[in-house]
């Protein structure tokens, strides 16, 4: 136990714990000191419960903010630090690793072959190559083909444990009351509601070999719903990989994006319509020179709002996606094209009216646009969502994001809302891929005698 290896796990509250509990927890060669927390506000000082890490660690582990990276290296006699977070830039990485490298520590990486479940039920994975890209639209139509074809999608979700580790173990949620027992965060939410209002459980949690048993018993198959550009944690059957017309060149230049656009068996080219031929020809050869066996189609997020005459000559406020703004990048989502196409006058910079927290995301996060990201992991962050909303001297507030805002939130002006669904830009595109697989399946089983 003496030549235990000393590692650190570099982490924002998902990837990390996974590496942990499935490479490091039970393997007594290593000796985990803790973790750091970045990208999410929050989840640093805090500990990973004895009941999660494991016998060999029954004090459980530490976790701490990245900013103090160096200082823990040396305080705690690290020998190896494992990057185990996403959306990350090249350079980014690269600025990661030369801190380890300074302070004296191995830098490393975890492949998917170490951290990948293996499920008994097929599993079909939607991943991206960064955060925005139109990943939640995309598993939930592929979801729909799956139901189409007379079999029950079980939805897993790439984890959002920013509250209590232990309670959120394993989690199952088959109705809307499901959430508001649990208490979720609206991020959470964001990404549960709309499979459940189509009638597809979603499961997610901190230690996925709990929520794969689960998940197992809940359906027919598995489609891995991912977040942000990560790797899916279980072995996929069918690799789906978004890359974002609006972003070309990013498919190459994010980790570990990257790794999902050389790994996947169809690479869907999503906003093809809203941007263009030259982005989209840039993204397939791309695709050509790292994955040339894999399969490219064109699709679309088209854009929807409940009530457009709310907009057409007002002042309004936009309020986007927190997370495609913060670590996706983006200057703006579907909410502020959907103030234009239905004629707002003006849309009102909230940057003037922002507090708490919505100021300091402004600061950190300079290339967002003159929209508001919808960012609410904590019950207070929600309250100054609410506060900042408010403030801003709007006649209306269009909400572009996956959650009903107007239901969380006391918002006292009225409220357009603003939904985007993955559509086919060619045939048989991305449908005829998911048909040609579920088909596969069934032949399968029935020479099988299943």
């Amino acid at each position: 136990m003496a030549d235990r290896e000393r590692i650190l796990i570099l982490g924002a509250a998902g990837r990390d714990f996974h590496n942990f509990n499935l490479f490091f927890r039970g393997r007594d060669r290593y000796e985990v000191v803790g973790f750091t927390a970045a990208q999410i506000p929050g989840i640093a000082c805090r500990s990973y419960p004895p009941e999660l890490a494991g016998p060999l660690y029954p004090r459980g582990l530490p976790i701490w903010p990245e900013e103090e990276l160096e200082e823990i290296v040396r305080e705690e006699g690290v020998e190896r630090c494992i990057l185990a977070y996403s959306d990350l830039s090249a350079q980014e990485v690269i600025d990661l690793a030369s801190r380890v490298l300074a302070a004296g520590a191995d830098f490393g990486l975890l492949s998917g072959e170490h951290t990948m479940l293996k499920s008994r039920l097929p599993v079909i994975a939607v991943t991206a190559v960064r955060t925005g890209a139109g990943k939640s639209p995309a598993a939930r139509y592929v979801s729909r083909i799956v139901r189409g074809r007379g079999l029950r999608p079980a939805v897993v979700r790439h984890p959002m444990p920013y509250g209590d580790l232990d309670a959120m173990r394993a989690q199952r949620f088959i109705a809307l009351e499901d959430l508001d027992r649990a208490g979720v965060t609206m991020e959470e939410r964001e990404e549960y509601e709309a499979h459940l209002r189509e009638g597809t459980p979603v499961l997610a949690g901190v230690d996925y070999a709990e929520v794969l048993e689960m998940a197992e018993e809940e359906g027919d198959l598995i489609v891995w719903d991912g977040g942000n550009n990560d790797l899916p944690f279980f072995r996929p059957d069918l690799w789906i990989t978004l890359a974002d017309a609006l972003r070309p060149g990013h498919e190459l230049s994010y980790y570990p994006g990257q790794v999902n656009l050389r790994r996947a068996d169809v690479v869907v080219i999503n906003k093809a319509r809203t941007a263009g031929s030259r982005a989209v020809a840039e993204i397939r050869e791309s695709v050509r020179r790292v994955n040339p066996g894999a399969r490219t189609v064109l699709t679309s997020s088209e854009v929807r709002g409940d009530r457009p005459e709310l907009v057409a000559g007002r002042r309004v406020l936009v309020v986007e996606d927190g997370p495609s703004l913060s670590h996706g990048g983006m200057s703006h989502g579907a909410g502020l094209e959907a103030a234009w196409r239905y004629g707002a006058a003006e849309v009102v910079d909230p940057r003037p009216y922002a507090v708490g927290s919505f100021a300091e995301v402004f600061r950190r996060y300079p290339q967002i646009g003159p929209v508001l990201p919808a960012m609410g992991y904590y019950p207070h962050q929600m309250a100054e969502l609410e506060e900042t909303i408010n403030r801003v001297p709007a006649e209306a507030v269009v909400v572009s994001t996956p959650v009903d805002l107007a239901a969380s939130l006391k918002i006292k002006k009225p409220v357009l809302r603003v939904t985007y669904e993955m559509v086919e830009e060619e045939e048989p595109g991305l449908r005829g891929v998911v048909e040609g697989f579920l088909a596969t399946l069934v032949a399968g089983a029935r020479a099988g005698g299943g």
